[in-house]
């Protein structure tokens, strides 16, 4: 089954403002229910990497990652404490960074650094039913959805681009990605997912 996207980025002229407006994106998932747990990045031209600041942390917690997802700018150490009773042998074969974390026990903790932007799919060598990711941006206006699958955001007027990342988006990289328009007003669109 393959999924496209429409995204329909209604009330959207070009504006060479240069002023943070507000964003609003709300992400619905190809049965049309509110998507949680997508990563959105709305790239502008001009803008600069996020800087690290940390500290950035993926518990192993009741043989799960905790956080399940998280967002991470380049540039950023990951610590992987291990707060279970049993040990954990966290890896990843991801283009973006390959890594393995071999045994480790209870309040222990492994540290890596993400230097490339992209998804890298998180797992465990012991535990197959852990998995997890680690979103790595190179852009400073980077938000997950919520429950309610929006994300809010301040983003500079312009003309940039907007993605979608989800591990359920069957397209290359699990990510959608379009144009958009952000005028001095803002812009709050709703994205479909379609199969």
């Amino acid at each position: 089954m393959r999924i496209f996207c429409a995204l329909a980025l209604a009330g959207v002229a070009i504006s060479t403002a240069a002023m943070a407006a507000p964003v609003n994106i709300q992400v619905m998932g190809v049965d049309g229910r509110p998507l949680a747990g997508a990563v959105v990045v709305v790239t502008m031209p001009g803008e600069k990497p996020p800087a690290p600041k940390g500290p950035y942390t993926v518990a192993q917690r009741n043989i799960q990652f905790d956080p399940q997802v998280l967002i991470v700018p380049v540039g950023g150490t990951v610590i992987f404490p291990n707060l279970d009773r049993v040990r954990h042998h966290v890896y990843s074969f991801s283009k973006t960074k390959k890594f393995e974390l071999k045994l480790f026990g209870r309040e222990e903790s492994r540290k890596v650094t993400f230097d490339k932007p992209g998804a890298v799919a998180l797992g465990c060598n012991i535990h197959d039913g852990m998995n997890g990711v680690i979103y790595v941006t190179a852009s400073p206006n980077t938000a997950m959805t919520d429950a309610s699958g929006r994300v809010r955001m301040n983003v500079a007027a312009g003309t940039g681009r907007v993605a979608v990342w989800h591990p359920t988006i069957r397209s290359p990289g699990n990510t959608l990605e379009q144009p958009a328009s952000i005028t001095a007003a803002g812009l709050e669109t709703v994205l479909q997912l379609r199969r």
